[in-house]
């Protein structure tokens, strides 16, 4: 392929339609979430091929990627597109005197996206079936219905339209100051949807090790597939407490952002669903490494957030793999994911898949 000629970064705030509210929000560690900055990067090719990836902050953080971004953007400049790996490294070690997590990273993802998304435009395949997709779908869940912001008769409401479009699951958000709440909000949720649909609950790291090991056994009999977060996110043994004592099996990982600290997770033996999210990891080249170690520790997948690529990452993973539905960011992409009968279908579009949408070109941030 023809060397890189071009590479452009943009920043958009995306609005949500009503602000949300989880377990940090009531508890004051954090404001409602309002809307998502996206970070895109577009790299063009002397010959016209061109890629096109994002990254993403909540709340706080957007302009800081996109400053960094516009640090590294130059860097590409004459490279060779196809080496994916190398060009992670190169900007990763320009901005390794700041960090190899965090805004470093999150920043480098929108670039790793792009790269893949041209090199699988080149192929005239989705990026999933160039990383050898598995499966041409994978079982999807809803995310955005089950907030504490929500009282529980719109939680309700929010389950009966996600399982009428066909979305597999429910993920409901817990960690309330009264367990008790919490307890009787899953009650009311599994009463409602019956036994053969399947829950999740997320306490969004809201509790100690003490009430997350009572809140897990008492949750045991809603026959959950998971329980997310629990406890500290760097709390790796802990979660491997937790996994040893509970029934219900831990999920946790998104808030983790390289390769080293998902693989303390699957070192620790802390989860059975690993979370890795790829804008936060880095992009999808740190997130094949996370998604090795945890094939050969026969671990499930639910990769958080941003299902626009993580249904790349999940169809072309070789074991049980969850794609997670929140709705955010359908307004800034021009196409849609199919979902069918509780999956959520690989698209057929080559690359991503994805393109921006006029509507968020009037959502730009000027930096």
């Amino acid at each position: 392929m023809d060397p890189i000629k071009n590479v452009q970064v943009e920043l958009y705030r995306i609005p949500l339609a009503k602000p949300l509210s989880d377990a940090k929000v009531l508890t004051g560690r954090q404001k409602p979430l309002a809307a998502v900055d996206l970070l895109t990067a577009t790299i063009e090719t002397v010959n016209g091929a061109r890629g096109f990836g994002f990254s993403y902050s909540l709340r706080a953080g957007g302009s800081a990627l996109l400053a960094h971004a516009k640090d590294l953007a130059e860097a590409l400049i004459g490279e060779d597109p196809n080496d994916i790996g190398r060009l992670w490294e190169k900007l990763a070690w320009l901005g390794a005197s700041v960090s190899r997590t965090g805004v470093s990273v999150q920043s480098i993802a929108a670039f790793d996206v792009a790269l893949w998304d041209m090199k699988a435009k080149s192929a005239n395949v989705s990026i999933g079936k160039l990383l050898g997709a598995y499966r041409n779908s994978v079982p999807c869940y809803n995310t955005s219905g089950g907030y504490l912001s929500a009282p529980l008769s719109e939680v309700l409401s929010n389950v009966e339209r996600s399982l009428e479009r066909g979305l597999g699951g429910i993920k409901l958000k817990v960690g309330q100051p009264d367990l008790k709440k919490d307890i009787e909000r899953v009650a009311a949720v599994r009463k409602h949807v019956g036994d053969g649909v399947p829950m999740m609950v997320d306490a969004n790291q809201q509790w100690d090790f003490t009430t997350a090991l009572r809140a897990g056994r008492m949750l045991e009999p809603y026959q959950l597939v998971w329980l997310e977060e629990p406890t500290n996110a760097y709390d790796y043994r802990g979660h491997a407490e937790l996994s040893a004592r509970l029934d219900t099996p831990i999920a946790t990982g998104e808030m983790l952002s390289s390769v080293a600290e998902c693989c303390e997770l699957i070192n620790h033996r802390s989860v059975t669903f690993l979370q890795p999210d790829v804008p936060r990891v880095g992009g999808i080249t740190p997130f094949l490494k996370i998604a090795n170690s945890a094939d050969l520790n026969r671990l499930k997948l639910a990769p958080h957030f941003v299902m626009e690529i993580h249904i790349h990452m999940g169809c072309a993973y070789p074991h049980e793999a969850w794609v997670e539905h929140i709705e955010w960011l359908e307004p800034a992409f021009n196409e849609r994911l199919e979902i069918k009968d509780g999956q959520m279908m690989l698209p057929e579009r080559p690359g991503l898949g994805f393109s921006l949408s006029e509507q968020a070109k009037r959502w730009r941030v000027d930096a």
